[in-house]
């Protein structure tokens, strides 16, 4: 089962935006208007002065690129909470095939990144906040390079190389028109979820993933697993067979 495609170009009901001109990060101001907000709200920015990736690394972007940041409540705990980056990576997999067209090759590379003819276009990080077992409010962070991307030698060893939207397709759009097919993307895949739970999402998300049925190596603290990419299993969790058999791995680098 897939997401009905309605018009791309129209903002989603009941959801809200906030563009600023700078901030210190999309997530670190989602994380302030939290408290207050009664509806899911995304937030862009035209420049992050301390913007951030995964495992607390630096993320560098020039004016132009998208930083956007949704905040929403969702239902359930940190487990089910997590399941949105697969939900954000199908909404940026079909913004960019809106924006780029069909002549560009878009993937999706486990666990948050989204490729674009095999380089590295978007990332993903989410941050929650909650007790008692639940989520109040979770954070999902967004960058596109679309207009340029990083120099490799600003990435990390064994790392795709990254791209921009425009150098890959001459392609040239402002963030706050990418927002838009985005979080009209986002409201599909999240209906999805919603109503039918994770299974259309995962098959969703397999149909798109990158380097599936070949090798590819893990990187956790400490080890580095080595397998080939069978599948990802019902709760996310990225699923290996390696010589000593299969491996289900919740939270790792993955490198080609």
């Amino acid at each position: 089962m897939s997401a009905e495609r309605s018009d791309p170009s129209a903002w989603p009901d009941g959801v809200a935006r906030h563009v600023l001109g700078e901030v210190d990060s999309t997530n670190s101001e989602a994380q302030r208007l939290a408290p207050g907000l009664s509806q899911p709200t995304w937030i862009l920015a035209r420049r992050q002065t301390a913007a951030r990736g995964r495992r607390g690394r630096a993320w560098v972007s020039p004016e132009g690129n998208f930083a956007a940041t949704l905040v929403m409540r969702p239902n359930g705990d940190p487990a089910k909470a997590a399941l949105r980056s697969f939900v954000a990576a199908l909404a940026l997999a079909d913004a960019l095939e809106t924006v780029c067209g069909p002549g560009a090759t878009i993937t999706l590379k486990w666990p948050n990144d989204v490729l674009l003819n095999g380089g590295k276009v978007a990332g993903i990080l989410l941050e929650s906040a909650g007790a008692a077992g639940q989520v109040s409010h979770l954070a999902i962070g967004i960058g596109v390079n679309l207009i340029a991307a990083p120099p490799k030698d600003a990435v990390e060893e064994g790392a795709l190389t990254p791209v921009s939207v425009q150098g890959e397709t001459g392609i040239r759009i402002p963030p706050e028109e990418f927002l838009t097919y985005l979080a009209a993307a986002f409201a599909r895949w999240e209906a999805q979820l919603t109503t039918y739970g994770f299974g259309p999402i995962r098959t969703a998300w397999l149909a798109r993933a990158a380097r599936l049925g070949q090798p590819i190596k893990a990187r956790l603290p400490g080890e580095t697993i080595e397998g080939t990419f069978e599948t990802i299993a019902e709760d996310g969790e990225l699923v290996l067979v390696t010589s000593q058999g299969k491996r289900h791995i919740p939270a790792a680098d993955v490198f080609f």
